[in-house]
């Protein structure tokens, strides 16, 4: 089976690359979200599967819904996606395009887990931290997770930064075994 990835990509390239040459990503991921959000619908997935529909209906269905959000050029980006049947992948296009966003204003999410909520002197330091060694704009997004006992675990893209007392105890535990 395709990979949805393999399948989102050329999409989401090309809606990047429009995107960009009119100086609109935020615009644009906004928009790709948005539609995402509503491709995502249990009722949307239904009208998506629905044979009797013409590609057409179903991209009008999809916009009707995300109302006037849409610009013009973003309208016509998903009557295309519609009429190669690929509504359902929309997430995976609005995710790839994020990436790619990303990528370009060099800036990188980062997932922080803690056990205790951070004060905002913490999370200034952590961001400059990570800002200096992933040498990226970075964004946090804080979650707390009483089972870590202390410590952090930091995730940013493919990078994993396990610093919590639980990771560790799980490391010496296999190290006891072997």
């Amino acid at each position: 089976m395709v990979e949805l990835k393999t399948l989102a990509r050329p999409y989401s390239k090309a809606a990047f690359e429009y995107a960009y040459a009119h100086q609109q990503l935020t615009s644009w991921s906004t928009m790709l979200s948005l539609a995402a959000a509503v491709a995502q619908d249990n009722t949307m997935q239904c009208l998506f599967h629905d044979a009797s529909l013409t590609s057409a209906d179903k991209a009008a269905a999809c916009i009707e819904v995300c109302g006037d959000k849409l610009n013009l050029k973003a309208q016509n980006f998903i009557y295309i996606v519609a009429e190669n049947n690929r509504l359902q992948i929309l997430s995976e296009i609005s995710i790839l395009f994020d990436q790619y966003k990303a990528e370009e204003e060099k800036s990188v999410n980062v997932a922080v887990t803690s056990v205790f909520a951070l004060n905002q002197d913490q999370q200034g330091k952590l961001a400059k931290a990570l800002t200096t060694r992933l040498n990226r704009e970075v964004h946090l997004q804080l979650s707390e997770d009483a089972s870590l006992i202390g410590g952090l675990i930091i995730r940013a893209g493919d990078v994993v930064i396990d610093g919590s007392i639980r990771g560790k105890i799980s490391k010496l535990a296999e190290a006891l075994k072997s």
